[in-house]
């Protein structure tokens, strides 16, 4: 039996087929909408800055969903009201998984702004005093990232054997500095600051409230589970829009777009940066 492409004929109507192929992609992609959710930070700005114009050439029309409160996010994506959001890290969605039953994945790493110990009263951290008070998150993960960093200065000591992904405040085993810890809402820590000595602020508050990460007096070593993801359900972990957020996010022009913005000075890139 002659092959399909052994004529002429043959060739030219698979060219055809191709090409006709090809504009039905493209006027899928025009039509496309994608929605995504966020909450207050800078993950939108950085979206629309570097993100939308690369997704816009491929057809998409964006629509931006804001939110309020941390879990509103991943309720909206997991009953698919919206397509994906950007607003938290990998350790927060896996809980929120567990806790909620969603089943919801990352798909890309985002450049984040790290959390970071600010003051308005002190100008170092020499300056803080015995007993100071320190506000912190008061949900366990992001209160174990505040814990890590205290304990990095040797302001409190953790007991031994601990992990730095799960330590809380029943795992301080001393507290030489005598701090008073205040758990509080991960929103309001850039508002306590008028109250307190130092305030542990999650970078996206810290950015959010105007606060820079430039003048934090310590910002965490931000390791890869705190640095902070695109996020879809499962079941749309392959679909088309969702590889075209990673290759957007993962693009030399994205790359460009960030790096050259000295507003983002400070933040936690994604292993894909070019160093």
């Amino acid at each position: 039996m002659p092959s399909f492409f052994s004529s002429p004929g043959a060739r030219s109507r698979a060219r055809v087929g191709a090409l006709l192929l090809s504009l039905l992609v493209a006027g899928a992609a025009q039509a496309a909408d994608l929605s995504v959710g966020f909450m207050p930070g800078p993950y939108r700005d950085a979206f629309t800055k570097g993100i939308e114009p690369l997704l816009k050439k491929q057809g998409y029309t964006i629509k931006y969903v804001e939110f309020s409160q941390g879990v509103q996010p991943n309720d909206a994506v997991e009953r698919g009201q919206i397509d994906a959001n950007i607003f938290q890290h990998t350790l927060y969605l896996n809980a929120t998984n567990k806790q909620q039953g969603f089943d919801l994945v990352p798909i890309v790493h985002v450049p984040t702004p790290p959390m970071g110990l600010y003051s308005q009263r002190h100008k170092t951290l020499a300056a803080v005093p015995d007993g100071a008070t320190v506000t912190l998150p008061a949900d366990p993960v992001n209160a174990a990232r505040a814990l890590n960093l205290l304990a990095a200065l040797g302001w409190v000591q953790l007991k031994p054997g601990v992990s730095p992904l799960s330590v809380s405040e029943r795992d301080i085993a001393s507290n030489p500095k005598r701090l008073k810890l205040v758990p509080l809402d991960a929103a309001q820590a850039p508002r306590s600051l008028a109250d307190a000595d130092l305030a542990a602020v999650q970078g996206n508050f810290a950015v959010a409230s105007g606060l820079k990460l430039t003048e934090a007096l310590k910002l965490e070593d931000m390791t890869l589970p705190y640095v902070n993801v695109v996020a879809v359900k499962r079941s749309n972990e392959n679909a088309q829009f969702a590889k075209d957020l990673v290759l957007a996010y993962q693009s030399p022009d994205f790359q460009r777009v960030f790096q050259s913005n000295p507003a983002w000075a400070g933040y936690r890139l994604p292993d894909y940066f070019s160093k």
